[in-house]
């Protein structure tokens, strides 16, 4: 983020108040919180795609008994 804009956003209080007691942030740290996420969705649906078609050689069950 090299710069930033100023906007003017139209919120419902209610939903900002939950949005900041969630976050324990200020306004602005709520906010560009909750756009981080949206902007990292599309990333997660292609990820959730993924799943299955993706071989590991990893063995899990090994890596469970490695904690024990």
């Amino acid at each position: 983020m090299n710069t930033a804009r100023k906007v003017t956003v139209e919120l419902p209080e209610e939903l900002l108040q939950k949005a900041q007691k969630s976050t324990g942030k200020g306004i602005t740290a709520t906010i560009r919180q909750g756009l981080e996420l949206v902007a990292a969705g599309r990333t997660y649906d292609q990820i959730r795609k993924l799943k299955g078609s993706v071989e590991l050689s990893i063995d899990v069950n090994a890596l469970r008994e490695d904690r024990r």
